[in-house]
């Protein structure tokens, strides 16, 4: 058997390549959108991907199984329950797949959508003990999925719940406690609130360890799995629907246009966004007005999908040479409107200094300095509510940065604002998004909570 997991930072996303050696036949499941690494892998492998298996409709990503059909000529699978807008092929609960000696158990796992299902994997047919189960987003590694996004219209959070518990309790924790366990997500991931920064387990590991799995009951473990689940970001909703449609294929390899800077300012009046994918520390030294700061050395489509409307042209500001990443990374969430990118970005600034403004961050000190002086500062902590628990800087405004565009009225643009996050990446982002609505005075916090906590510890 070859067995190969693939994990995507900086969507905290695992997919997975199972293939027997013997016959060379494949699968892939839950893939990314960008797919040319499984079909890479597979060459090399001498391996043919027949199968594209989607544990669930996810809603975190847009999945590459449509891209992945089309390259390899694969069926595409989805548990029976589910329905799709393409081709798809329906697997019901307790069936098994051959790929030679190898061979996969599908088991229907609801709960975090009513379509989930998990894949349970023998390296031989005859084995008593499976490899592995690969549990989509039903069971995570120290969590299980959360059963409250809105990817599941027409089932109440409860109801979910329920279902999630007995598909623990009956289809997966009955697996024998050697089985290992391979998730479809790990830290950072919206889709649960505990996640594991390690990428598998076992079975045994977590039942002992998983405090969703120790509930003594059913509704312990309701309770427990409902309550402090972080905001959803916005673009979850639109993945999910767009995960059961047809839609466009991704090129990976195209380009987007390069764009003037007249043209920019021509797509900006039209309704296009100016997303610049450089670090909080350049954005700050410099930037076009209007432009919002998404960092692609972080989770660059997550906060993109968060702040920016699914539906508006995309102009991007990247370093020389990373403008294929930023495209194909917004193209992971479905956001395919990238029209184009700033040509030559630092000329048109040197070129056009009265279109180019600095953000001012400031340290914990000059913080502190600053509300001292000012009786009606504006302090906006864009943290999500379980940070926040954990201590919050005195007056401040909680709104998570995901919830900010629809939020932002709550806040007054009149008036000098401070925003922080946990580190400075998220503040930069809403800082950014606040200029861009209009906002005249807005800087944010170096080191976020953690740099302030400490200098308070410290004082």
């Amino acid at each position: 058997m070859k067995f190969i997991q693939y994990y995507l930072d900086c969507l905290s996303h695992a997919s997975y390549l199972i293939g027997d050696e013997t016959t060379g036949r494949a699968v892939v499941v839950d893939p990314q959108r960008d797919v040319s690494e499984y079909l890479a892998d597979a060459e090399k492998l001498g391996l043919r991907i027949e199968l594209v298996i989607e544990t669930h409709f996810h809603a975190d990503f847009l999945s590459g199984h449509l891209e992945l059909a089309k390259a390899s000529g694969a069926k595409i699978v989805y548990s029976s329950v589910a329905q799709t807008e393409f081709e798809s092929m329906g697997v019901a609960d307790g069936e098994r797949y051959s790929l030679g000696d190898v061979t996969l158990e599908f088991r229907h796992t609801p709960g975090h959508t009513p379509e989930s299902l998990s894949v349970v994997v023998y390296e031989h047919a005859a084995d008593t003990i499976p490899y592995g189960v690969l549990t989509g987003d039903t069971l995570f590694i120290g969590d299980v999925g959360r059963p409250d996004l809105l990817a599941s219209i027409g089932f109440t959070r409860d109801e979910l719940a329920d279902k999630l518990y007995d598909s623990l309790r009956t289809k997966l924790m009955t697996l024998p406690d050697a089985t290992r366990v391979y998730p479809a997500h790990g830290a950072g991931s919206a889709c649960g609130k505990n996640l594991s920064t390690e990428l598998w387990s076992t079975m045994g590991d977590q039942k002992a360890t998983n405090y969703a799995l120790r509930a003594p009951d059913k509704p312990t473990f309701m309770a427990l799995v409902t309550e402090g689940q972080p905001p959803a970001p916005g673009y979850f909703v639109y993945d999910a629907i767009l995960n059961r449609k047809d839609r466009p294929l991704l090129d990976e390899t195209k380009m987007p246009a390069a764009m003037t800077y007249p043209q920019v300012l021509d797509a900006i009046d039209g309704g296009a966004v100016l997303v610049d994918g450089r670090t909080p520390e350049e954005f700050a030294a410099g930037h076009l007005r209007h432009a919002i700061n998404i960092g692609l050395n972080g989770r660059y489509a997550e906060f993109a999908g968060s702040v920016l409307p699914s539906d508006v042209d995309i102009v991007l500001v990247t370093e020389p040479g990373q403008e294929l990443e930023g495209k194909n990374r917004l193209a992971r969430i479905g956001f395919d409107r990238v029209i184009g990118y700033l040509d030559e970005p630092y000329q048109v600034m040197f070129s056009h200094p009265d279109d180019v403004q600095v953000a001012l961050r400031l340290t914990a000190k000059a913080f502190d300095e600053r509300a001292a002086e000012i009786t009606d500062l504006q302090i906006v902590d864009v943290r999500n509510p379980g940070e926040v628990e954990a201590g919050i800087i005195p007056n401040a405004i909680s709104i998570p940065v995901g919830q900010l565009p629809g939020r932002i009225d709550e806040l007054d643009a009149t008036k000098p604002t401070v925003v922080h996050c946990a580190g400075g990446y998220r503040s930069s982002v809403a800082a950014s998004l606040l200029r861009q609505r209009g906002f005249a005075d807005v800087s944010d916090i170096l080191g976020g909570y953690g740099a302030w906590d400490e200098a308070t510890q410290n004082a």
